[in-house]
C-alpha cells in the first residue's frame, strides 16, 4: 500500500514539475525567437540569448532539484530509486509539453518563418546540391513539424533522465550509520 501512495504522489509531483519545466523551456523558445525577429543587432542579441540560455539551463536543473527534494521531504519512505523515477517522469512530461509547443510553433504559429529560413539555406547551398539532394531537402521540410516534435521529445527526455540520474544519487540523503548500534562494552 505504501508503494502505491509513493507512485501516486510521484505522478502528481511529476505532472506539476513537468508543466513548470516545459513552460520554462517554451518561454525561452518564444522569447529567443521574438528577439531574432525583432531585428536587433547581432552582438546584443547573442549576449541576451546566451544569458537567457544560462537562466533556462540553470533554472531547469534547479526546478528539477527543487521538486525532487520536495518529493523526498513529503515522502520519507521514498528512496533514491523513487526520486530517479520521479525525475524520469518529470523529464518525460516536460519533454511532451515542450515538444508540443515546438510542434505548434513550426506547424501553426510561424510556419512561414521556418519556410523562409529553409529557402535562404537552399539558395545559398543550391550550387553545391544535386537535384536528388534538393528534392530530399524539400521532402524533409514538409515533415519539419513532426521531425521537430520527435527530436525535441527524445533530446529533452534523455537530457532530463541524465540530470535526474545525477541528482537522485543524493536525494534523499541517507545516513549510512543510522542503523549502527555499538556493542555494549
Amino acid at each position: 500500500m505504501e508503494q502505491k501512495v509513493i507512485q501516486r504522489n510521484m505522478w502528481n509531483t511529476a505532472g506539476k514539475a513537468g508543466l513548470a519545466l516545459g513552460f520554462l523551456s517554451t518561454a525561452y523558445l518564444f522569447i529567443t525567437q521574438w528577439i531574432g525577429m525583432a531585428g536587433m543587432p547581432a552582438f546584443p542579441s547573442m549576449l541576451i540569448n546566451l544569458l537567457l540560455w544560462a537562466v533556462k539551463f540553470g533554472g531547469c536543473i534547479w526546478l528539477m532539484l527543487f521538486f525532487m527534494k520536495k518529493f523526498a521531504a513529503d515522502n520519507p519512505e521514498a528512496d533514491n530509486s523513487d526520486t530517479f523515477k520521479l525525475g524520469m517522469a518529470m523529464a518525460l512530461l516536460s519533454a511532451l509539453v515542450y515538444s508540443a509547443f515546438s510542434f505548434a510553433n513550426v506547424a501553426f504559429l510561424y510556419p512561414d518563418l521556418f519556410t523562409e529560413q529553409m529557402d535562404t539555406v537552399m539558395q545559398q547551398m543550391a550550387p553545391m546540391l544535386d537535384s536528388n539532394t534538393a528534392a530530399e531537402m524539400d521532402r524533409t521540410m514538409q515533415n519539419l513539424p513532426q521531425i521537430t516534435f520527435f527530436s525535441n521529445l527524445i533530446y529533452c527526455f534523455l537530457f532530463g533522465t541524465i540530470v535526474s540520474f545525477a541528482l537522485s544519487r543524493s536525494i534523499p540523503s541517507r545516513n549510512p550509520f543510522a542503523d549502527y548500534k555499538p556493542e555494549d562494552q
